[in-house]
Protein backbone atom coordinates (compact mmCIF):
# COMPACT_ATOMS: atom_id res chain seq x y z
CA UNK A 1 0.00 0.00 0.00
CA UNK A 2 1.55 3.41 -1.26
CA UNK A 3 -0.33 5.32 1.54
CA UNK A 4 -3.25 5.80 -0.42
CA UNK A 5 -6.94 4.07 -0.36
CA UNK A 6 -9.23 4.24 -2.91
CA UNK A 7 -13.14 5.52 -2.41
CA UNK A 8 -15.55 4.53 -2.12
CA UNK A 9 -13.77 3.25 1.65
CA UNK A 10 -15.55 1.68 4.11
CA UNK A 11 -14.40 2.40 7.37
CA UNK A 12 -15.09 0.48 10.77
CA UNK A 13 -13.58 -0.19 13.67
CA UNK A 14 -14.37 -1.15 17.57
CA UNK A 15 -15.83 -4.51 16.96
CA UNK A 16 -14.70 -6.18 20.21
CA UNK A 17 -15.51 -9.90 18.05
CA UNK A 18 -14.92 -12.33 20.90
CA UNK A 19 -16.43 -10.56 23.41
CA UNK A 20 -19.29 -8.47 21.18
CA UNK A 21 -22.87 -9.55 21.29
CA UNK A 22 -23.80 -12.53 19.58
CA UNK A 23 -24.63 -11.76 15.32
CA UNK A 24 -22.05 -9.09 15.82
CA UNK A 25 -19.86 -11.00 13.62
CA UNK A 26 -22.77 -12.20 11.01
CA UNK A 27 -23.57 -8.47 10.64
CA UNK A 28 -19.75 -7.53 9.97
CA UNK A 29 -19.74 -10.08 7.40
CA UNK A 30 -22.91 -8.40 5.72
CA UNK A 31 -20.56 -5.54 5.48
CA UNK A 32 -17.55 -6.87 3.95
CA UNK A 33 -19.61 -8.19 1.36
CA UNK A 34 -20.26 -4.58 0.61
CA UNK A 35 -17.24 -3.71 0.52
CA UNK A 36 -16.80 -6.25 -2.00
CA UNK A 37 -19.04 -5.23 -4.14
CA UNK A 38 -19.14 -1.54 -3.98
CA UNK A 39 -15.69 -0.31 -2.19
CA UNK A 40 -12.78 -0.16 -3.51
CA UNK A 41 -10.92 -0.13 0.17
CA UNK A 42 -11.51 -0.55 3.62
CA UNK A 43 -9.97 0.78 6.60
CA UNK A 44 -10.19 -0.66 10.28
CA UNK A 45 -9.31 1.43 13.03
CA UNK A 46 -8.30 -0.89 15.80
CA UNK A 47 -9.98 -3.12 18.38
CA UNK A 48 -11.36 -5.67 15.59
CA UNK A 49 -10.98 -8.15 17.96
CA UNK A 50 -11.40 -7.88 21.86
CA UNK A 51 -8.02 -9.70 22.08
CA UNK A 52 -5.38 -10.50 19.29
CA UNK A 53 -1.85 -12.53 19.82
CA UNK A 54 0.08 -14.14 17.59
CA UNK A 55 2.22 -17.31 19.01
CA UNK A 56 4.44 -18.95 16.42
CA UNK A 57 1.78 -21.77 15.58
CA UNK A 58 -1.38 -20.68 17.24
CA UNK A 59 -3.71 -17.56 16.57
CA UNK A 60 -7.02 -16.81 18.45
CA UNK A 61 -9.81 -19.18 16.40
CA UNK A 62 -12.51 -15.79 17.45
CA UNK A 63 -13.44 -14.04 14.29
CA UNK A 64 -12.11 -16.37 11.86
CA UNK A 65 -14.72 -16.20 9.19
CA UNK A 66 -14.03 -12.67 9.29
CA UNK A 67 -10.24 -13.00 8.81
CA UNK A 68 -11.36 -15.09 6.02
CA UNK A 69 -13.88 -12.35 4.43
CA UNK A 70 -10.75 -9.98 4.88
CA UNK A 71 -8.19 -12.12 2.84
CA UNK A 72 -11.29 -12.64 0.15
CA UNK A 73 -11.05 -8.86 0.13
CA UNK A 74 -7.79 -8.34 -0.58
CA UNK A 75 -7.23 -10.92 -3.41
CA UNK A 76 -10.15 -9.21 -5.04
CA UNK A 77 -7.39 -6.05 -5.16
CA UNK A 78 -10.03 -4.54 -2.31
CA UNK A 79 -7.14 -2.93 -0.31
CA UNK A 80 -7.66 -2.90 3.52
CA UNK A 81 -5.48 -0.99 5.66
CA UNK A 82 -6.24 -2.56 10.14
CA UNK A 83 -5.29 0.38 12.24
CA UNK A 84 -3.92 -1.11 15.50
CA UNK A 85 -5.87 -0.87 18.77
CA UNK A 86 -5.18 -1.04 22.07
CA UNK A 87 -6.66 -4.59 22.31
CA UNK A 88 -5.64 -6.24 19.09
CA UNK A 89 -2.13 -4.30 18.68
CA UNK A 90 0.32 -7.14 19.01
CA UNK A 91 -0.66 -8.51 15.30
CA UNK A 92 1.89 -9.63 12.81
CA UNK A 93 2.58 -12.47 10.34
CA UNK A 94 -0.99 -13.95 10.51
CA UNK A 95 -2.72 -10.47 9.64
CA UNK A 96 0.07 -9.38 7.18
CA UNK A 97 1.06 -12.23 5.85
CA UNK A 98 -1.80 -15.16 5.78
CA UNK A 99 -4.67 -12.55 5.46
CA UNK A 100 -2.29 -9.95 3.30
CA UNK A 101 -3.94 -6.82 5.31
CA UNK A 102 -1.49 -4.13 5.59
CA UNK A 103 -1.26 -3.95 9.89
CA UNK A 104 -0.42 -0.71 10.79
CA UNK A 105 1.23 0.08 14.70
CA UNK A 106 0.50 3.91 14.93
CA UNK A 107 -0.53 6.69 13.40
CA UNK A 108 -1.20 6.88 9.63
CA UNK A 109 -1.12 9.44 7.69
CA UNK A 110 -2.04 9.31 3.34
CA UNK A 111 -4.96 9.54 1.58
CA UNK A 112 -8.10 8.48 1.19
CA UNK A 113 -9.12 9.23 -2.26
CA UNK A 114 -9.16 13.02 -2.11
CA UNK A 115 -9.09 13.57 1.18
CA UNK A 116 -5.43 14.08 3.41
CA UNK A 117 -6.07 12.30 6.13
CA UNK A 118 -4.36 11.02 9.85
CA UNK A 119 -6.04 8.01 11.24
CA UNK A 120 -5.49 6.92 14.53
CA UNK A 121 -7.07 4.58 16.72
CA UNK A 122 -6.99 7.08 19.70
CA UNK A 123 -5.90 5.30 22.87
CA UNK A 124 -3.51 7.62 25.26
CA UNK A 125 -4.08 10.55 23.00
CA UNK A 126 -5.48 13.14 25.90
CA UNK A 127 -3.07 14.30 28.01
CA UNK A 128 -4.27 14.27 31.59
CA UNK A 129 -6.73 11.38 31.43
CA UNK A 130 -4.72 8.70 29.83
CA UNK A 131 -1.31 9.57 31.30
CA UNK A 132 -1.92 6.32 33.82
CA UNK A 133 -2.60 4.21 30.85
CA UNK A 134 0.20 5.26 28.86
CA UNK A 135 2.54 3.84 31.54
CA UNK A 136 0.47 0.89 31.62
CA UNK A 137 0.83 0.85 27.51
CA UNK A 138 4.50 1.09 27.58
CA UNK A 139 4.70 -2.30 29.81
CA UNK A 140 2.14 -4.27 27.65
CA UNK A 141 3.97 -3.13 24.38
CA UNK A 142 7.88 -3.98 26.05
CA UNK A 143 9.17 -6.76 23.84
CA UNK A 144 10.29 -8.69 26.72
CA UNK A 145 6.92 -8.55 28.40
CA UNK A 146 5.62 -9.73 25.27
CA UNK A 147 8.23 -12.13 24.53
CA UNK A 148 7.80 -13.61 28.12
CA UNK A 149 3.62 -13.62 27.02
CA UNK A 150 4.22 -15.50 24.29
CA UNK A 151 6.43 -18.16 25.70
CA UNK A 152 5.82 -18.59 29.06
CA UNK A 153 2.16 -19.21 28.70
CA UNK A 154 0.00 -21.97 26.58
CA UNK A 155 -2.64 -19.81 24.23
CA UNK A 156 -5.68 -21.08 25.88
CA UNK A 157 -4.52 -19.94 29.59
CA UNK A 158 -3.32 -16.07 27.84
CA UNK A 159 -6.69 -15.98 25.74
CA UNK A 160 -8.23 -16.83 28.97
CA UNK A 161 -5.93 -14.14 31.11
CA UNK A 162 -6.66 -11.53 28.48
CA UNK A 163 -10.23 -11.70 28.14
CA UNK A 164 -10.42 -11.69 31.76
CA UNK A 165 -8.63 -8.57 31.75
CA UNK A 166 -9.62 -6.72 28.82
CA UNK A 167 -13.43 -5.48 30.16
CA UNK A 168 -12.89 -2.49 31.61
CA UNK A 169 -11.41 -0.80 28.62
CA UNK A 170 -13.93 -2.32 26.23
CA UNK A 171 -17.28 -1.73 28.38
CA UNK A 172 -15.53 1.96 29.25
CA UNK A 173 -17.99 4.68 28.21
CA UNK A 174 -15.79 8.38 28.21
CA UNK A 175 -17.16 10.42 30.94
CA UNK A 176 -16.83 13.44 28.53
CA UNK A 177 -18.59 11.82 25.56
CA UNK A 178 -16.06 12.05 23.55
CA UNK A 179 -14.96 15.46 24.01
CA UNK A 180 -11.65 14.89 24.75
CA UNK A 181 -10.41 13.37 21.40
CA UNK A 182 -12.41 16.02 19.84
CA UNK A 183 -10.01 18.71 21.17
CA UNK A 184 -7.02 16.57 20.71
CA UNK A 185 -8.30 16.20 16.56
CA UNK A 186 -8.88 20.40 16.61
CA UNK A 187 -5.34 21.07 18.10
CA UNK A 188 -4.08 18.57 15.25
CA UNK A 189 -6.17 19.91 12.69
CA UNK A 190 -5.43 23.35 13.57
CA UNK A 191 -1.25 22.83 13.60
CA UNK A 192 -1.87 21.06 10.46
CA UNK A 193 -3.66 23.28 7.67
CA UNK A 194 -3.25 20.22 4.56
CA UNK A 195 -5.25 17.89 6.61
CA UNK A 196 -8.52 17.70 5.45
CA UNK A 197 -9.64 14.29 7.66
CA UNK A 198 -8.99 13.11 10.85
CA UNK A 199 -10.13 9.75 11.82
CA UNK A 200 -10.39 8.16 15.53
CA UNK A 201 -11.65 4.90 17.17
CA UNK A 202 -11.55 3.93 20.42
CA UNK A 203 -14.24 6.22 22.03
CA UNK A 204 -17.09 4.26 20.79
CA UNK A 205 -18.76 7.69 20.26
CA UNK A 206 -19.89 8.26 16.21
CA UNK A 207 -18.66 11.42 14.87
CA UNK A 208 -18.54 13.53 11.49
CA UNK A 209 -18.12 16.83 12.18
CA UNK A 210 -16.42 20.01 10.80
CA UNK A 211 -13.72 21.90 13.00
CA UNK A 212 -13.15 25.77 12.94
CA UNK A 213 -10.10 24.65 10.54
CA UNK A 214 -12.72 23.52 7.73
CA UNK A 215 -11.30 19.80 8.17
CA UNK A 216 -13.56 16.88 9.34
CA UNK A 217 -13.01 14.63 12.00
CA UNK A 218 -14.54 11.13 12.45
CA UNK A 219 -15.26 8.44 14.71
CA UNK A 220 -16.95 5.50 12.82
CA UNK A 221 -18.95 4.40 16.29
CA UNK A 222 -18.77 0.58 17.90
CA UNK A 223 -19.59 -2.44 15.92
CA UNK A 224 -19.89 -3.94 18.95
CA UNK A 225 -22.37 -1.52 19.79
CA UNK A 226 -24.48 -1.69 16.32
CA UNK A 227 -23.54 -1.87 13.03
CA UNK A 228 -22.16 1.26 12.24
CA UNK A 229 -19.27 2.72 9.94
CA UNK A 230 -18.46 5.67 8.17
CA UNK A 231 -18.32 5.63 4.03
CA UNK A 232 -15.88 7.88 2.60
CA UNK A 233 -16.21 9.03 -0.91
CA UNK A 234 -14.15 11.83 -2.85
CA UNK A 235 -17.10 14.07 -2.28
CA UNK A 236 -18.30 13.59 1.50
CA UNK A 237 -18.37 11.22 4.43
CA UNK A 238 -21.25 10.15 5.78
CA UNK A 239 -22.31 7.92 9.03
CA UNK A 240 -23.94 5.07 7.89
CA UNK A 241 -26.04 1.86 9.06
CA UNK A 242 -25.97 -2.05 8.02
CA UNK A 243 -28.49 -4.67 8.45
CA UNK A 244 -28.92 -7.78 6.07
CA UNK A 245 -25.80 -6.65 3.64
CA UNK A 246 -27.18 -3.47 2.72
CA UNK A 247 -26.58 -0.04 3.82
CA UNK A 248 -29.62 1.05 5.87
CA UNK A 249 -29.25 4.79 6.31
CA UNK A 250 -26.74 7.70 5.81
CA UNK A 251 -26.26 10.86 8.01
CA UNK A 252 -24.17 13.43 9.73
CA UNK A 253 -22.94 13.79 5.94
CA UNK A 254 -19.63 16.38 5.46
CA UNK A 255 -19.08 17.29 2.14
CA UNK A 256 -15.48 18.13 0.97
CA UNK A 257 -16.32 20.57 -1.30
CA UNK A 258 -18.00 22.67 1.56
CA UNK A 259 -14.57 23.23 2.75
Amino acid sequence: MDGALPTPCLVLGDAHLGAAPEGAEQSLLGALDIAGRDARSVLITGDLFDFWFEWRHAAPRRGFRTLAALARLVERNVPVLWIAGNHDCWGGDVLRRDVGVTYHVGAWRGRIGAWETLVEHGDGLREVEDRPYRRLRRVLRNPLAIWAYRHLLHPDWATWLALRTSHTSRNMRPRDGGEGLRRVAEARLAQQASLDLYVFAHSHVEVVERVESGAVFANAGAWLDRPCGLWVTDRAIALARFEGGVITERQRVARRDSR
